[in-house]
């Protein structure tokens, strides 16, 4: 794509000025993946809501968050992705204004799945104007910005959470957490509409596989559904028929795909991807990684909050290490990848695994009422090193299980199966962890230590599920290549 008004060869001061308009966007939406989880306890006593909708809250934006990515890149790619970006982050901001005034669970939930939806929606044309804006030494200084953006939204999403409660208050200060996206919403559509360039009129027309997105939406909602209900409605029988229905569902879809594309149409999931086995592992790997490394905040956070008794301020000091470990491995990333290849990765995930298994032991073995969070620092810290260590190149891992032409498909596939990966992690661990509360942690009616105990065995049984992710997740990077070429593969993975 060719763009008007800018020099393909020399990126100009306007060029760096897009950039920051496009990462202000990608800013918001990567924060309200992490800034949410420690209003989580507040929103429960707010608005008197279930322990299904705490679980929606998450996983529903993680859901329509990762549904939209691949349909969003090709509408870009048809009708300009200035366009997609601003309807995304205008979108982004009315369902943010939505959160914050929500009064009930239904208001809420609805408002999170059009919130991920909208920031599936622009993410997609982050990456694209990188590509397009910059080239040479210069992209990579612009994918480096985009990595540094997703470390600090990352990493200030906790704390940002916490002052922003204690600034407004336990009652109402979580709604805050989703006001603050307004005046940055505002200011970049209109930056956006100023000086982000125009779509070329020349551009390759790009079908939309719409049957496909349809079927693999309902298939993952089928899922999805019943994983989050199950629990608190004593697993009746539609959910298990709901599960069966959304597998059988997922077999229609791979159908509809091969047959899409013996017509020659343009699928959503090319299916010629899955004929490479090892591509097929690492799809597995990416959904499986982030579905345990990400729920353990959603545990963590609860069982700080709603255990403890400790502040939002408090919780998110937990989770801050892990935060900047993640941009400490991040950073150290690539480097180690060049030089030690997947074994590197497999440190990252080793270190995840340990990190996990030691909050796992911390949890079951001490008494919940004198942890603090010096204790769960270095667990904490560990797993983010880990983390950072595997997060930025594991999709340039997985995209080289297949051949150059497909490396876009490819790329889009994986980060959309993190993001799925996310959403059912959420589901699967909050129905355990809700599963294991006592009657005297669910009603907070009980001497303080009882609470305690009760909410530390739930959180150390969902977090139980989350190292044994982790640990499949160290077993299936083996079936990655040895090395890859650096440098030349697709970008990162958008955020956690």
């Amino acid at each position: 794509m060719t763009t008007a008004n800018f020099e393909p060869t020399a990126p100009t001061k306007r060029n760096w000025l897009a950039l920051g308009i496009l990462l202000a966007g990608m800013f918001i939406a990567l924060l309200d993946t992490s800034i949410v989880n420690v209003a989580l306890p507040s929103i429960r006593t707010s608005l008197n809501a279930s322990e299904s909708t705490l679980s929606w809250i998450i996983s529903g934006y993680a859901l329509t968050f990762g549904l939209a990515l691949i349909p969003a890149g090709r509408l870009g790619d048809r009708f300009g992705h200035k366009w997609v970006y601003l309807i995304g982050v205008a979108l982004f901001t009315i369902a943010s204004v939505a959160c914050g005034v929500a009064q009930n669970d239904p208001q809420i939930v609805i408002a999170r799945v059009v919130q991920g939806l909208a920031g599936g929606i622009f993410l997609p044309a982050v990456t694209a104007f990188i590509q397009t804006l910059f080239h040479g030494k210069d992209r990579g200084k612009a994918f480096a910005f985009m990595g540094a953006t997703i470390g600090v939204s990352t990493a200030l999403g906790p704390i940002a959470g916490g002052l922003l409660i204690q600034a407004f208050g336990e009652a109402d200060g979580w709604r805050w957490v989703f006001f603050v996206n307004i005046p940055i919403g505002i200011a970049t559509v209109i930056a956006a509409a100023l000086y982000l360039p125009a779509h070329d009129a020349e551009h390759v027309n790009v079908g939309l596989d719409w049957v496909g997105v349809v079927l693999v939406a309902g298939g993952l909602t089928a899922i999805l559904v019943p994983l989050i209900q199950g629990q608190e409605e004593n697993w009746p029988l539609w959910t298990f028929l709901s599960i069966a229905g959304g597998l059988i569902i997922f077999v229609l879809f791979a159908l509809w795909e091969v047959a899409y594309a013996k017509r020659g149409r343009n699928p959503l999931v090319p299916p010629r991807l899955y004929a490479h086995a090892n591509f097929t592992l690492g799809t597995i790997l990416a959904m499986v990684y982030f579905a345990g490394f990400t729920s353990i905040f959603f545990s963590l956070s609860l069982f700080w909050q709603a255990g403890l008794h400790h502040s939002a301020l408090e919780t998110g000091l937990v989770s801050l290490p892990f935060a900047i470990g993640t941009v400490i491995g991040s950073q150290q990333s690539q480097r180690m990848a060049a030089r030690f290849g997947r074994n590197a990765l497999a440190l990252g995930l080793a270190l995840v695994t340990i990190s996990l298994g030691s909050l796992w032991l911390i949890l079951t073995n001490l008494d919940p009422t004198g942890l603090t969070n010096w204790i769960l620092l270095p667990s904490m810290l560990i797993g983010g090193l880990g983390n950072g260590l595997f997060l930025a190149p594991n999709a340039q891992f997985i995209v080289a299980t297949v051949e150059r032409q497909d490396a876009g498909s490819a790329s889009g596939v994986v980060n959309t199966m993190q993001r799925v990966g996310n959403a059912i992690g959420v589901a699967v661990v909050g129905s355990v962890l809700f599963g294991s509360l006592t009657m005297v942690a669910k009603t907070q009616q009980g001497s303080l230590k009882d609470i305690a105990d009760g909410w530390a065995t739930a959180a150390a049984n969902g977090l139980a599920v989350s190292t044994g992710l982790a640990l499949l997740s160290f077993l299936l990077i083996w079936a990655l290549p040895a090395r890859v070429a650096t440098g030349h593969a697709p970008a990162a993975p958008v955020g956690e």
